[in-house]
């Protein structure tokens, strides 16, 4: 086991990391952005460097401050959290040529995944279902992209091979409107990602968004820990999040777990990662991986006893996965709430000072989260402050949980998203589960109403 750590990345993730470690007694090297002088992490810290200013270019994401402060430090490996170095393969590449491990898959898994076009060709030669769509990259010719088009059926979505987080996607309903936004995806995807690459799927009108969570080590052992609901999302942001995802038969979930843990012996995988697909009429459909542990993590942990953490820093390590497939067992059920620093109904960020803090508890309750009273919310990163994750032996249980946990929570001096997330839990449509990707959004717009 490594016997220094240095955490690469802020927010509660920082904390979750920092906290696995301990477990480990493994010593964590924190570093930090100016403006996260005050976080709660770096208070708890072994020992902690500041990389640079507040804004992101200058300090999380300067790769040569973060190598230089694992070389100062003497830490032996490199944990980029789940922010953007998690899922830049040349940052992996870096750290590792300078004699430290990454904590996460190898460059060369990142490239394959990370670019959407080569993730869909592996998961085809690996007996994963895709949505139906280009095979590659779109051709320039414009009458090539046409047939293309005709032969998926429309509507059809226009996506940033390179792309993520929500960004460099376009929706198509009519040949009319095809070039034009093949073209204005093109450009957008070259600026914001730096590769104008796009592909083309089949735009599902009714689906849920599934994910498998998968676990590998470096000697070929690889599982799947269940699959999470992240339906209720709102511009491709997660929102609310649950596990097992009701409704879909085990014998399903099951089928497409075992395709996802051999894709990952298939492809060489280790460390954590997540297949995310599109459901819809009992069909799956993969559309990416993501190479890094998800925000929405706890939902799974809760349901199967596992660490995904701490079984990621062991991987790492190089030893072999403490469990088989067939030690996997769900129980129970499991929600999760994201907690926002911003409008709960306008989304506009709300930074400042939290001028009262005060956690829900009780039984099957956890909060991940770096805020207290008196932290100052900063303006420079994103809105996230913290989840509220619920556990119960059935999913009435774990709403009514999440429900006495929300209004248990108490916030001041800055806007959050909680009055969204009481609404919601009492929502009928939620409340009977299954709702689609598009559903939180409609919900929202006949709100405004």
């Amino acid at each position: 086991m490594f016997k220094k750590i240095l955490i690469a990345n802020r927010g509660e993730i920082a904390l979750r990391v920092q906290r696995a470690c301990r477990e480990l007694g493994v010593k964590a090297v924190m570093v930090y952005s100016e403006a996260d002088r005050e976080a709660k992490y770096i208070k708890l810290a072994d020992e902690a460097v500041c990389i640079g200013p507040a804004p992101s270019a200058q300090s999380y994401l300067n790769m040569p401050a973060i190598i230089a402060a694992a070389e100062v430090t003497d830490a032996e490996a490199i944990h980029p959290g789940y922010g953007f170095l998690s899922e830049n393969a040349d940052f992996a590449e870096r750290v590792e040529k300078s004699g430290f491990q990454f904590i996460g898959p190898t460059a060369d898994s990142i490239r394959i995944m990370g670019d959407k076009v080569s993730a869909k060709q592996a998961m085809i030669k690996a007996g994963v279902p895709c949505v139906p769509g280009s095979e590659g990259e779109l051709p320039d010719d414009p009458a090539q992209i046409r047939r293309i088009a005709k032969s998926v059926g429309y509507p059809v979505i226009i996506k940033a091979a390179g792309g993520g987080g929500g960004r460099g996607m376009r929706v198509v309903h009519t040949e009319a409107a095809l070039i034009n936004a093949v073209q204005m995806t093109k450009a957008e995807a070259g600026t914001a990602f730096g590769n104008p690459a796009v592909y083309m799927e089949k735009f599902l009108q009714n689906p849920r968004h599934i994910e498998i969570q998968i676990l590998a080590d470096k000697h070929k052992n690889a599982v799947y820990l269940g699959e999470r609901d992240c339906s209720m999302q709102r511009r491709h942001q997660k929102v609310i999040e649950e596990a097992p995802a009701p409704g879909i038969p085990r014998k399903l979930i099951e089928k497409i777990g075992d395709r996802c843990a051999a894709a990952c012996k298939k492809i060489g995988y280790r460390g954590a990662g997540t297949f995310e697909f599109l459901y819809e009429n009992g069909e799956f459909y993969f559309i990416e991986m993501n190479t890094r542990v998800q925000v929405e993590h706890p939902v799974t942990e809760y349901i199967t006893g596992i660490d995904i953490v701490k079984t990621q820093i062991m991987v790492a390590a190089g030893m072999k996965l403490p469990f088989t497939q067939r030690d996997i067992e769900v129980r129970g059920h499991a929600i999760e709430c994201r907690v926002n620093a911003e409008d709960p109904f306008k989304f506009l960020p709300s930074p400042g000072r939290i001028t009262m803090w005060h956690a829900p508890g009780g039984p099957g309750v956890r909060v991940d989260s770096h805020a207290y009273t008196n932290y100052f919310v900063p303006p420079n990163y994103d809105s996230m402050i913290g989840k509220i994750i619920v556990h119960g032996d059935t999913r009435d249980i774990a709403l009514a949980r999440m429900r006495t946990a929300l209004d248990e929570t108490l916030v001041e001096g800055i806007n959050t998203n909680i009055p969204l997330h009481r609404e919601l839990m009492v929502d009928a449509k939620f409340m009977a589960g299954g709702t689609n990707i598009h559903y939180l959004e409609e919900w929202l717009a006949a709100r405004k109403r």
